[in-house]
């Protein structure tokens, strides 16, 4: 009986314990960064000139950026495509109504988050709108559009979506080499730091959100890798351990978090990138492009997820010259040729850089593509033992 009142005893105790430290940890997890301010700021000045707009008889409007190609300007100095001075106005009308609502219920839903240290994908904001009536969105695109919309705004404020709070589905990259990654619990905000020369056969994954994220590395440079395959190899044989770097898998197309984490890597630890992606006009003008200076449709977060500093080692039209690898590249299918010939009619980057102008001129006049994989007509690892080494010895000849 005594044995039993103790065991009880000892049990209201470390549950009293748990209940106090409880708040200490929320507190410290709530906790409002800078960032958290600004965008609880935007969105209480938003809503406060709709409702005095209102209130006063007169209909109010919102100014976002126009998010396009024909509305960027490119300067080398700055390093990639700033926001022109295009806006549109969408002003409260019958037929507005409904998106204004909209606008601003997913705004007051970015607020609430920001205060709870809380946060949600571009699905689950489709899936919170259900409750809100003749307010809701029909289908995802709709929240989409709505949400792109309010980045926009946001961004003219110096915020991206992820200071709003709502991320993307996709996670980041793949990641292995010399690195250490300065995480945080979530729940306790205490430090976690995350070896990524020790993942075993796998990788680090770059989380969606990286602004809180430290780093320590005595690597030379960053190797941004275009496929999962060519990263698994260089990763699989440590490479990373022998050319003393942080190998990053982009898997196409870079996502926001993978291109952001770049970013904040190389700006802080004052590192070198290198892009290693296929030689074709959609790794050239499409992947590798969206990486340094990033996109028209995305010109108004340029500046946040852009690599501007970025520099393409390859695979270079000259390679398939170089390396002796005519009978390893496929035809340039239509859609490739009209990419390139875009790329270099409208595209204000390559348009602005000669070198990339003449290869590109080069890669139609060839007429081929040549994959990374190509590399191995000449042995699985030449790529390790071969290639990449050569072309480290002459950054100089590195396209912009």
């Amino acid at each position: 009986m005594a044995k039993k009142k103790a065991t009880r005893k000892a049990a209201k105790k470390a549950s009293t314990k748990k209940a106090a430290e409880a708040p200490a940890r929320k507190a410290r997890s709530s906790k409002l960064s800078s960032e958290d301010l600004k965008t609880i700021t935007l969105i209480d000045r938003t809503a406060s000139m709709v409702h005095k707009k209102v209130s006063g008889g007169t209909l109010p409007e919102l100014k976002f950026p126009v998010r396009s190609l024909s509305n960027v300007k490119y300067d080398k100095k700055v390093g990639y495509f700033e926001l022109g001075r295009g806006r549109k106005a969408r002003a409260l009308t019958f037929n507005t109504v409904k998106t204004f609502a909209q606008t601003l219920r997913l705004m007051s839903v970015s607020k609430e988050m920001v205060q709870n240290n809380d946060f949600a994908t571009k699905r689950e904001a489709y899936y919170v709108s259900k409750n809100w009536g003749a307010c809701k969105f029909k289908e995802q695109p709709e929240s989409d559009a709505v949400m792109d919309d309010i980045e926009a705004l946001a961004s003219l404020d110096g915020l991206s979506r992820e200071q709003l709070r709502y991320y993307p589905e996709e996670h980041g990259g793949s990641l292995a080499g010399q690195l250490v990654v300065v995480d945080r619990d979530p729940e306790t905000g205490e430090e976690v730091r995350i070896d990524c020369t020790a993942m075993g056969t796998g990788a680090y994954t770059i989380p969606h959100s990286v602004e809180h994220l430290k780093f320590e590395t005595n690597a030379k440079f960053i190797l941004a890798i275009e496929t999962g395959g060519m990263f698994a190899r260089l990763n699989n044989h440590k490479w990373w351990r022998d050319a003393n770097c942080i190998l990053v898998s982009m898997s196409g197309v870079p996502s926001r978090a993978t291109r952001r984490f770049i970013r904040r890597l190389s700006d802080d630890q004052k590192l070198p990138v290198y892009c290693f992606v296929d030689c074709d006009p959609y790794g050239i003008a499409n992947i590798y492009r969206t990486l340094k200076v990033g996109s028209g449709n995305a010109a108004h977060i340029n500046r946040f997820f852009c690599v501007p500093q970025a520099r393409f080692l390859g695979v270079t039209p000259q390679d398939i010259i170089d390396f002796n690898l005519q009978d390893a590249t496929h035809e340039l299918q239509k859609v490739d040729v009209k990419r390139a010939q875009d790329a270099l009619k409208n595209d204000p980057f390559f348009k602005s850089h000669k070198p990339w102008q003449k290869a590109l001129q080069q890669l139609l006049k060839m007429g081929v593509r040549a994959e990374q994989q190509a590399l191995a007509k000449w042995g699985l690892n030449y790529v390790i033992e071969d290639y990449l080494p050569r072309k480290l010895k002459d950054k100089k000849s590195f396209l912009p």
